[in-house]
């Protein structure tokens, strides 16, 4: 019995999530505009990584079921946080929300150096989107802005990484590249 490939569907769900709040985060857009990302970081964000990490889970994927739930857990704790509490909470405490969702894709992304490269650098650029953001809570505003930049990078990355993995598979050979994949030692 072949099981689908759940990656594609947690990468976009991760993807779109992570670019609308990070226009949100670069200040191009400001106000009720969040209303749309709490909406999407439930229903896409973080239902259906959810489901991708949870169908990891009979693949064997360890990686995969770890990081779609995790991130998953995470859209569904900051829309939470949103709507219950309005955003409000001491800037110390949320700058630590921040970066110790750093410091989770820092060793996730030491797990991803014998996987491809696209997965990489979604990974590296995560784990620096992190520390930026809460760098920004914390000292300067810029920081966080330069955190909502680097978040549509890695939301580019990740939206990459998806179609990659679907085309790939369903044309049965490489038309997007993802770079190799580092061999076992």
């Amino acid at each position: 019995m072949k099981f689908a490939n759940p990656a594609p569907l947690g990468l976009a769900g991760f993807a779109f999530t992570t670019w609308m709040l990070s226009m949100h985060n670069a200040g191009w857009f400001g106000g009720a505009d969040i209303n749309l990302v709490l909406a999407l970081a439930l229903a896409y964000g973080g239902s259906a990584q959810l489901l991708a990490g949870l169908l990891e889970f009979p693949r064997g994927n360890t990686f995969g079921m770890v990081a779609f739930v995790s991130y998953g857990a995470f859209w569904w704790s900051w829309a939470l946080f949103v709507l219950m509490f309005q955003g409000k909470a001491p800037g110390i405490f949320v700058g630590w929300y921040l970066f110790l969702w750093g410091v989770f894709s820092f060793y996730m992304w030491l797990a991803t150096f014998r996987a491809n490269k696209a997965l990489q650098l979604v990974f590296l650029a995560l784990w620096v989107t992190f520390v930026l953001l809460a760098l920004g809570v914390w000292f300067a505003p810029v920081l966080g802005v330069a955190g909502g930049y680097l978040g549509l990078v890695t939301a580019a990355l990740a939206f990459y990484l998806s179609a990659a993995e679907l085309i790939n598979e369903s044309y049965g050979r490489t038309v997007l590249p993802i770079g190799p994949y580092a061999s076992a030692v």
